[in-house]
Order: C-alpha cells, then sequence, then structure tokens
C-alpha cells in the first residue's frame, strides 16, 4: 500500500484543477452571482420557478435517498466545529466486521440499496486498510458504495475503485484559506492544498462520481459558494466523464458547542441552492437530514434531487441502539423512511432507492 504522505507529490493534473478554481472565472458565474445577490423578497419565487422547471426536465420527479454508515468515530484532526474533533471527551470506537455485517443487513432491511460509509481523519484504529476492507463488504450487499473519509493518494483511490466504491464525497469544509487556518486547529487536515486537490485524485483514480460542498456557516457563504462553483466546474471541464454532485451542508450542534462565524438564514441557503440548480442544470444536488424537515420538503424537486433519510450519525445504530451515542452533529429531520416517502409521493414526487447497478461496477476485488 502506498505511503499516504506521498500526497505531497501532487501530479500536475490535479493541481492545474485547483488552480483554475481559484485564478479562472468559470462559465456562467456572472449569472451565478448575480443569482446569489438578488433580493430574495423580489427574486426567490421566480428562481423557485425556474429551478423547478431544470430540475423536471433533467431528473424527473426522481428523488434519490441513501444513508450514512457511520464505521468510526477516532479523528486525529482538530476541527474546532466537529464532533468527532481528537479533543472532544466522548468514548471512541469502530465497528468491526461482524458488526458492520449487521448494520449492512438492516439497512438493506430498511429499503436502502446506496450507503455511504464515514470515518474521521486517518488514525491507526481507522486507517485505509480499515476503510479498504469495509468497502468490499458493503460492495457485497449493496448496489452502490460511497466514502467519506480523509484526501488519499491516487492509488489508493484507485484500490477503493476497484473494491467497488463509485462515488468519493469529500468537502473542502471552507474555501477561504484564512478561516481554514482557523478552524482546522491541527492534524493532516491542516494541509489545505492537499484536501482541495483529492477530489481531481479520486477521479483520476477511476472515481465515477465526486461529492463537492463547503461547510456553510465557517465563512462569507457568497464567497463559499462562488469558489464551489468554480470547483464543481474546473472539475467537469476536465472529468467530464464523470460525474460531480454538491451538497449543502450547514453547521448543526455538536459535541464541542461551536458557535458558527458566519450564520445562514433558511432563505439564504435556499437561494443559493436555487442559484446552482438555475446555473448547473443537470448536476446532482444534496441535501441531508442536518436540515430542518419543512426545509427539506419545500426544496425536494425544487432544485434537490439527493437526499438522505433516516440518518444515524453515531458509529452504527441500525441494527441496533448506538453503544455511544454521541453523533458527528445532529440530526434535524428524524422522520422514519415510510414517512417520508410518503411526503414526497404526496408532493408528487418518486422515491429511488436504487439508481445504479452492481453489475456496472468494474471488476475487481469485490
Amino acid at each position: 500500500m502506498p505511503d499516504h504522505q506521498d500526497i505531497a507529490d501532487r501530479p500536475t493534473a490535479t493541481a492545474a484543477v485547483a488552480t483554475e478554481t481559484w485564478t479562472r472565472p468559470a462559465p456562467g458565474e456572472a449569472q451565478f452571482l448575480a443569482l446569489l445577490r438578488a433580493d430574495p423578497a423580489r427574486e426567490l419565487e421566480n428562481m423557485a420557478r425556474r429551478a423547478q422547471q431544470l430540475t423536471r426536465q433533467h431528473f424527473g420527479r426522481a428523488i434519490t435517498l441513501y444513508a450514512p454508515l457511520y464505521l468510526a468515530n477516532f479523528c486525529s484532526g482538530g476541527c474546532a466545529y466537529c464532533g468527532f474533533a481528537a479533543d472532544r471527551p466522548h468514548p471512541r470506537r469502530r465497528l468491526e466486521p461482524a458488526e458492520v455485517t449487521a448494520e449492512l443487513a438492516a439497512m438493506k432491511a430498511m429499503g436502502f440499496e446506496q450507503v455511504l460509509l464515514l470515518t474521521g481523519e486517518r488514525t491507526p484504529q481507522a486507517d485505509f486498510d480499515y476503510l479498504l476492507a469495509n468497502v468490499r463488504a458493503a460492495a457485497r450487499v449493496m448496489h452502490e458504495v460511497t466514502v467519506e473519509a480523509f484526501p488519499m493518494t491516487v492509488a489508493e483511490y484507485r484500490q477503493l475503485a476497484a473494491a467497488g466504491c463509485t462515488g468519493v464525497t469529500l468537502y473542502q469544509e471552507t474555501y477561504d484559506p484564512v478561516s481554514y487556518a482557523q478552524w482546522h486547529r491541527w492534524g493532516p487536515k491542516r494541509d489545505y492544498a492537499a484536501r482541495l486537490e483529492a477530489p481531481a485524485r479520486a477521479l483520476e483514480a477511476g472515481i465515477r462520481t465526486i461529492g463537492l460542498g463547503a461547510l456553510l456557516g465557517l465563512a462569507d457563504p457568497i464567497s463559499e459558494a462562488v469558489a464551489l462553483y468554480r470547483h464543481v466546474c474546473a472539475l467537469q471541464k476536465h472529468y467530464w466523464r464523470s460525474g460531480v454532485s454538491v451538497s449543502f451542508p450547514r453547521l448543526r450542534p455538536e459535541a464541542g458547542g461551536f458557535t458558527p462565524p458566519a450564520p445562514v438564514s433558511d432563505t439564504q441557503l435556499a437561494q443559493i441552492i436555487l442559484a446552482f440548480r438555475i446555473c448547473l442544470p443537470d448536476t446532482p444536488l444534496v441535501l441531508s437530514t442536518r436540515e430542518s424537515p419543512a426545509l427539506r420538503d419545500g426544496l425536494a424537486g425544487l432544485g434537490i434531487t439527493r437526499m438522505s433519510v433516516a440518518s444515524r450519525t453515531t458509529v452504527g445504530g441500525y441494527s441496533q441502539a448506538a453503544v455511544h451515542a454521541t453523533g458527528q452533529f445532529a440530526v434535524s429531520d428524524e422522520r422514519d423512511i415510510a414517512t417520508f416517502c410518503a411526503m414526497l409521493r404526496q408532493q408528487g414526487l418518486d422515491p429511488v432507492f436504487k439508481n445504479w447497478d452492481a453489475a456496472y461496477r468494474v471488476a475487481g476485488e469485490a
């Protein structure tokens, strides 16, 4: 297995994508910025109508559903805003193979065919080999397996793809270098460039889809949205055969009691999402259970096309009550699957648990 320190030997292609994220305005950026700055009292309703029209045109009425599975809460990072940061006092654990099997079986019984596997930053207890083994285990059960973990090398991402991983989610957290240095107090995550370039490394390695996002509340939301938009456009230009999705996580209460320095209102979040849909009409947009039921109901199909449901942010928690109940952050939408799907159908939307078949994966170690 390659030494993860060789992330420092960054391929020219991925560094070029990262540079383009910052130095070149993206196509449609002027319209995007105008939408972000529009008066919501006058323009939000018009934006919503246009966004819904584009969503129906490109995605129909489908809302793809998935659930996260937290494999471990060990972390080497010092993120000031995260419930899993290394200085949080709650007990640490990881799921062992039998527990992972039980969790996946429970999720499968709930109807899930897509799972997002999560860990903290790289640690000896939850390192690349641990993640790789769990990707293999999940790929034997689920049709679509994605991961949200630490930045990796091209060689490591290539191994994940061969094991059955089809997607990687990696939020930059904040695109503002000053804020990034302030809130990432220690650990490998302090390497801003290594994180910024990781999505390109994943796509270069053959990962089918990449999920991007900024953690809204850490820095000026308009600046964050523009930087995120540029990042998406740069990856779509260089890796046009691959897929890019965009998430809109807002800071939620967590064990450290972090107070967002740049809070984002419901109205501003909706405006950001609608601007992305209008300017990136065929890009999947994701909204998690961080958000309230009312907000999620309103944005489903209005721009958002992929949503988590019945989520647990503790280690495990699907097959039985989580042994340690401290999660990474507080979930806002706690509805069960039946209730959530009933809401979607009432709005004329179609909940979709499977939009990818394992048979399409390249034969590998899975």
